[in-house]
C-alpha cells in the first residue's frame, strides 16, 4: 500500500512539474516574439540588405535592388571617409561626443556615490539630492535638446543673461559641448545610483577592517570600492557605450544636419539620412552591421579590462591545466 501512495505522489509532482514549465513558457513567450519581430528579424534584414543596393528611382519611383557583394563596405571605407560627408568623420564624432559627456559624468557620478553612502560623513538631505540628480532622466532627451536649442539660440536668454553675443549653435566646440552637456545631465543621476547599489553592496566588514589597520579614506576608495565595483562599472560602461555609439536625437534636434562643418553628425544620424542623402538602403545597412560589430568589439575589450583578479586566475589555472594535459597526452603517446 505504502509502495502505491508513493508511485502515485511521484506521478502527481511530476504531473505538476510540467505544469509549471508550461505557464513559465506561456510567460516568458511575449518577450520572444517580441524579440523576434522587433529586434532579431530587422538585425537579420539589415546584414541581407547591406550585400545589396537598393534605393528608389527618382524618375519610375520604384524600388531598384542589386546585389553589389561586398562593395558597399568598400564604398564607406573609400570614398572619402574623413571628409565632413564621410564614415570615419561621422565615427570620430560619435566617439567624441559620447567621451566628452560620460567621462565628467563617470567621475562626478563616482564621486557622489561615495559622499551618500559614507555613514561617517553624515550628510543632510541626501534624498533631496538624489531626487534632483535623477530628475532629468525622467524627461525627454528631445524635449532637453529643444530647450538647450532655444536657450543657447544667438538672441536666447543665455546670452542676454551674460550680456554676450556667442552663437552657440554656430561653434563648433560650442555644439559639442552642449551635447555632451546634455548628456551629462541626463545621465549623471543613473549612473550614481548604479554606482551606489553597488557600493551598499560591498561588505562594511572590509572597511571596518581596513580602518582598524590604518587605512585612510583614499587609500579605502583606491583599493577596496574600485575594485569591489568593477562588475557595475563594467555594466556602466558597456551600457553608456552602447548608447553613445547609437546617439542621434539631441544631437539631431539641437543643431540641424549636424551644425557647422558636420560636427554633430553621428553614425546614426548618417544612416537616418540615407549615407549623406543617397537614400541607399543597402549602404546604409552596411554602416549599421559596422556599427554593430564595432560596439561589439569595444564591448569584449571592456569585458576583458574589467576582468576581475579571481577570473583571470581560474583562466590562467583553466590554460595550465589544459597544457598539462596535453604533455600527459604527449608522454603517453
Amino acid at each position: 500500500m505504502a509502495k502505491t501512495n508513493s508511485a502515485t505522489v511521484a506521478v502527481r509532482q511530476k504531473k505538476n512539474k510540467l505544469k509549471y514549465g508550461k505557464w513559465g513558457i506561456i510567460f516568458i513567450l511575449p518577450f520572444f516574439i517580441a524579440y523576434f519581430l522587433f529586434s532579431f528579424y530587422p538585425l537579420i534584414t539589415t546584414f541581407y540588405y547591406s550585400f545589396f543596393s537598393r534605393f528608389k528611382d527618382p524618375v519610375t519611383i520604384k524600388t531598384v535592388e542589386k546585389f553589389v557583394g561586398f562593395k558597399n563596405y568598400s564604398t564607406l571605407f573609400t570614398k572619402d571617409p574623413f571628409s565632413e560627408t564621410g564614415f570615419i568623420y561621422h565615427f570620430g564624432n560619435t566617439f567624441l561626443l559620447w567621451i566628452l559627456g560620460f567621462i565628467p559624468q563617470l567621475l562626478l557620478s563616482l564621486l557622489f556615490a561615495s559622499w551618500f553612502t559614507d555613514i561617517r560623513l553624515k550628510l543632510k538631505g541626501t534624498g533631496i539630492m538624489k531626487v534632483v540628480l535623477y530628475l532629468p532622466n525622467m524627461l525627454m532627451a528631445s524635449s532637453i535638446a529643444v530647450l538647450f536649442n532655444k536657450l543657447f539660440a544667438l538672441s536666447g536668454p543665455v546670452n542676454d543673461l551674460l550680456g554676450t553675443n556667442i552663437d552657440w549653435l554656430q561653434s563648433a566646440w560650442g555644439v559639442r559641448g552642449l551635447i555632451a552637456a546634455v548628456n551629462f545631465l541626463m545621465w549623471t543621476g543613473n549612473t550614481t545610483i548604479l554606482l551606489m547599489a553597488g557600493i551598499m553592496g560591498i561588505d562594511p566588514a572590509l572597511y571596518e577592517a581596513s580602518a582598524i589597520d590604518g587605512a585612510t579614506a583614499g587609500q579605502q576608495f583606491r583599493k577596496i570600492t574600485l575594485p569591489m565595483l568593477k562588475p557595475i562599472m563594467l555594466y556602466v560602461l558597456v551600457t553608456s557605450m552602447i548608447g553613445g555609439l547609437q546617439m542621434f536625437d539631441i544631437p539631431n534636434l539641437l543643431v540641424k544636419q549636424g551644425g557647422t562643418q558636420k560636427v554633430a553628425q553621428t553614425v546614426v544620424m548618417d544612416i537616418s539620412a540615407g549615407i549623406g542623402g543617397s537614400g541607399d538602403i543597402g549602404l546604409a545597412g552596411a554602416e549599421s552591421v559596422i556599427l554593430f560589430f564595432v560596439a561589439g568589439i569595444i564591448g569584449l575589450i571592456l569585458f576583458k579590462s574589467m576582468e576581475s583578479d579571481d577570473d583571470k586566475e581560474k583562466r590562467k589555472n583553466k590554460k595550465r591545466e589544459k597544457a598539462e594535459r596535453k604533455a600527459a597526452m604527449a608522454k603517453g603517446v
